[in-house]
């Protein structure tokens, strides 16, 4: 399904009411974390693959310069993202489910990985977040997060660190 030109991948092969995870992606639809995900015997729940996203302008809270010199500006368009997310591809991804999700969470790698964060200050869409490796280095990041609470009250955040994220200001 498409919604506003995402490439929006619904897996879910159950019955009954069961979480709901979106997730956006660089690359794919999010088909190898689900089948992963089931190779692990994770309990049952539906993810929501994002795709054909502008990675720098869509997930980045703020504009600011690129990591690299010559590299492609951040865009700071995360917000209209959001937007999109939550009054298009959420209804849409969740109308198609046999019943509502018994709970909500956003998840994500890198740049998504923040976006994930992030969206818990500005929403209460979600009761969970994962970000993995996530570009917590982002400028002013941690400043803001630490002096705003959140939106809303999530039961749940996982936070991962990769020991090779570019620009990370400690080890």
């Amino acid at each position: 399904m498409e919604a506003h030109q995402k490439q929006i991948t619904v897996h879910a092969q159950h019955a009954e009411s069961a979480p709901v995870i979106y997730l956006p992606v660089v690359m794919g639809d999010g088909t190898e974390v689900y089948e992963r995900c089931r190779e692990l015997n994770c309990p049952p729940f539906t993810l929501v693959g994002i795709g054909s996203l502008n990675w720098n302008r869509e997930l980045s809270p703020w504009g600011c310069d690129g990591t690299v010199r010559d590299a492609e500006p951040f865009g700071g368009q995360a917000s209209g993202f959001l937007d999109e997310l939550l009054n298009w591809i959420i209804p849409e991804a969740e109308s198609s489910l046999p019943q509502p999700p018994t709970w909500r969470g956003i998840a994500g790698y890198s740049l998504a990985g923040l976006f994930a964060l992030w969206s818990l200050w500005q929403t209460d869409a979600f009761s969970r977040a994962a970000s993995a490796s996530g570009s917590l280095w982002f400028p002013d990041f941690v400043d803001r997060a630490s002096t705003a609470p959140f939106a809303g009250n999530p039961q749940a955040v996982y936070l991962s660190l990769g020991k090779r994220k570019p620009r990370r200001p400690t080890a």
